[in-house]
């Protein structure tokens, strides 16, 4: 079982930092929660 991540909020920030993290353990979960209907793509 491999190691769980939890973003809350899916500004510029969230993806952002989605996408850091599974650079650097490409194993991690990642999950992010955003109580709007759209997730920032740009970063």
């Amino acid at each position: 079982m491999g190691k769980n991540l939890v973003i809350v909020g899916g500004g510029a920030g969230g993806p952002s930092t989605a996408a850091e993290a599974k650079r650097r353990d490409p194993s991690l979960n990642v999950t992010i929660l955003e109580r709007g209907d759209f997730v920032s793509f740009a970063a």
